[in-house]
């Protein structure tokens, strides 16, 4: 009986240790926008008004050198909720739905665990179908208030005006700002535009309200830090504010420079939970930190171990890694186009890797289409009517490389690629992006209809570049990959790639063949000519638009309409973006393009094909 009692009261002492340990812990807010730039107060910006996330600042840290993985949304918001890049999930290309293998989990699901109360209200927008235990609640009603009042919380606020569509809709911009008073409003004559954008009333209507959006972001962060205060939370909880990308205007959002990628964080951390250096009020912080780093720090502060899976590091807490010396970002298939350009940024310098050079910067698309400040570049466009530096992101095709000095040229206006001086500093940068994608896996580099296909076999899209001597194949995937955007000398080195066992090299190669349109080489043309048979539809695609560009059209479009009308819809997809490409040479076509506008599985493939139409027939049909 004694010991019984004396097991009883063991039990009794380590529940109560237990729950002390739990109710230690801190709490943890999250309050994350869309859509912005650090166009505010603290950071420098004189014509921002935001108290709140000024005074917010003052009590907290501001990190100067934050950027996310990708300049949109749903690809950046898989890493941030599993700590890993999204070229290596597989949730890279916007609007796709990959399977996560069993061991990756949203990182709020540790936190539930170890006895937290995980909320989110309420976007999710992670590319991935979110596990049932993510979330003890994940509506527009989730709140940290709901928890058991022991119980520490980890609660997520999403605010959603300021997202490119805010500024866009009229009435999407004056229902987010009807509450703002005349004092918080912007006059566009007194605001400094970026030197890429045209000067005119139309742009510098969309930048004023880009600022106004993010005081009405303001005034809802000032209406959660009351709340957390009138609750008696405030001493117990860490406060996190992020965006998720840069503001969402033309050459910013979907895109790799600081426009796109540089984000604000502020971390506010109580007294009672500050480690030496860390959390001082109103301090800075310059270290380079990425959205897939935010993952890891949460657990790291709430005491929880850091799956070895993740790719982030930590930033606050104890034990830290040493800082990065790099942030990376992506850039897939932005809604109905693909553009894979890949970026490597340390503090000063950024690296940006086009390895679709013959693309435009701005392919047609048609959500930013639809903007006005992307209407007005397109207007002066025709009339040539651009200043210089809008100018250079107008151009018909982008450099292979680029490389800006952030100290001295903000804007990114300046590629130093090819000059001699910065040599050192572009090997050094493009050495640093190849191994990061050899080390991750980046599977970026497979063309879509591959990645559907491989997934199905190995269950998941993060298995495919894990299997056996899958690091041959990413070796050879980097390799030919850089060389179809290195011009004629690589032509051998392509031709070779031809026979490769993997078909996502062998897409590269006929991609590199196509770029170079060799016409006077009777092995490229005839190597060529093989592959329209091959057994990918990607590189039989690709093997038909380099007979297109070598002059071969009527021998590529029987590929090009087979795939357009064919079981995959990403294979549908590029063909009707390479049959678009091809302008007056697709007209024979015009027939099974009109066929493209009706039931297709995604609304991709019928823009794409409207456009192409548009500009064969000179229409002007919008799809939506």
């Amino acid at each position: 009986m004694v010991i019984r009692l004396f097991f009883v009261a063991l039990f009794l002492s380590l529940l109560v240790s237990s729950a002390k340990a739990v109710s230690m812990r801190p709490n943890i807010l999250w309050l994350s926008a869309e859509d912005i730039s650090p166009h505010i107060g603290c950071y420098g910006d004189k014509r921002a008004i935001t108290p709140n996330l000024d005074r917010l600042a003052s009590q907290g840290v501001r990190y100067t050198h934050a950027f996310t993985t990708s300049g949109v949304c749903a690809p950046c918001r898989s890493g941030i909720i599993t700590g890993m890049y999204q070229t290596t999930l597989g949730t890279h290309h916007m609007r796709c739905n990959a399977k996560l293998p069993k061991f990756i989990k949203p990182f709020s699901m540790y936190l539930r665990e170890a006895g937290y109360y995980c909320t989110n209200n309420s976007k999710t927008d992670y590319q991935f179908s979110v596990p049932k235990k993510t979330w003890d609640v994940s509506n527009s009603k989730a709140h940290w208030k709901n928890r058991n009042s022991d119980q520490p919380f980890f609660a997520v606020f999403n605010f959603t005006g300021c997202h490119e569509s805010g500024i866009a809709g009229k009435s999407k911009y004056q229902s987010v700002t009807k509450d703002l008073k005349t004092f918080q409003r912007q006059d566009p004559a007194n605001l400094k535009l970026p030197p890429y954008y045209p000067d005119t009333p139309v742009v510098r209507e969309d930048w004023k309200r880009n600022y106004e959006l993010i005081t009405a972001l303001d005034v809802w962060v000032g209406e959660h830090l009351r709340e957390l205060e009138a609750a008696g939370q405030a001493d117990n909880t860490i406060v996190f504010f992020w965006s998720d990308h840069g503001v969402g205007l033309p050459r910013a959002k979907r895109w790799l420079y600081d426009s796109g990628t540089h984000i604000p964080l502020i971390v506010r951390i109580p007294e009672n939970f500050r480690l030496v250096s860390q959390g001082v009020p109103g301090s800075l912080d310059k270290q380079l930190v990425s959205s897939i780093d935010f993952a890891p720090t949460v657990l790291n502060v709430a005491g929880i171990a850091i799956p070895d899976y993740m790719q982030g590091r930590a930033f606050l807490g104890n034990e830290l890694s040493n800082p990065r010396e790099y942030v990376y970002g992506a850039r897939d298939r932005m809604d109905e186009r693909y553009d894979i350009i890949r970026m490597v940024r340390d503090r000063r310098f950024r690296y940006i890797r086009n390895y679709e050079p013959l693309k435009p910067y701005y392919q047609y698309m048609n959500t930013p289409e639809r903007g006005a400040t992307m209407k007005e570049i397109r207007r002066l466009e025709k009339i040539n009517g651009l200043p210089p530096a809008a100018r250079l992101f107008s151009a018909n095709r982008k450099p292979i490389e680029e490389l800006y000095d952030l100290e001295n040229d903000p804007h990114e206006i300046n590629n130093l690629s090819e000059d001699p001086k910065y040599i050192k500093q572009l090997k050094k940068m493009r050495e640093a992006h190849y191994s990061w994608a050899r080390k991750t896996r980046d599977i970026g580099l497979l063309p879509e209809p591959e990645i559907i296909k491989r997934e199905t076999l190995y269950g998941s899209r993060y298995e495919i570049l894990r299997q056996k001597n899958s690091s041959g194949i990413m070796l050879r995937l980097v390799e030919t990959a850089a060389l179809a955007s290195s011009g004629k000398n690589a032509l051998p080195e392509l031709l070779d790639a031809f026979n490769d066992d993997d078909s996502a090299v062998r897409y590269w190669a006929a991609m590199g063949v196509g770029n170079i349109a060799p016409t006077s080489s009777t092995d490229a043309l005839v190597l060529t000519r093989r592959l329209l048979k091959d057994s990918s539809a990607s590189v039989r695609i690709a093997a038909a638009r380099a007979m297109a560009r070598m002059g071969e059209t009527k021998e590529s479009l029987p590929t090009l309409k087979k795939a357009l009308s064919g079981p995959h819809q990403w294979a549908r997809l590029q063909s009707a973006i390479v049959l678009d490409e091809m302008g007056d040479q697709a007209r024979p076509l015009i027939p099974e393009l009109k066929k493209a506008l009706y039931d297709q599985p995604n609304k991709y493939i019928v823009r794409v094909a409207n456009r192409a139409l548009n500009d064969l027939l000179k229409t002007n049909n919008q799809v939506r």
